[in-house]
């Protein structure tokens, strides 16, 4: 199984659904955790190096 960030994303987004339900107090750091997470993803792209 090939792990690509298509597959990633879900599992993250579920892990933060449930440590919010749990731990309330911790949306701001997993929410802005998330975002940092997808937006090095991002800019990764398929290969692991930075576009520019």
């Amino acid at each position: 199984m090939e792990i690509n960030v298509v597959t990633i994303q879900p599992i993250v987004a579920l892990i933060a659904g449930i440590l919010i339900l749990v731990m309330p107090r911790l949306l701001n750091y997993i929410v802005a955790l998330y975002l940092i997470f997808i937006g090095v993803v991002g800019l990764l792209g398929r290969n692991g190096h930075l576009p520019f």
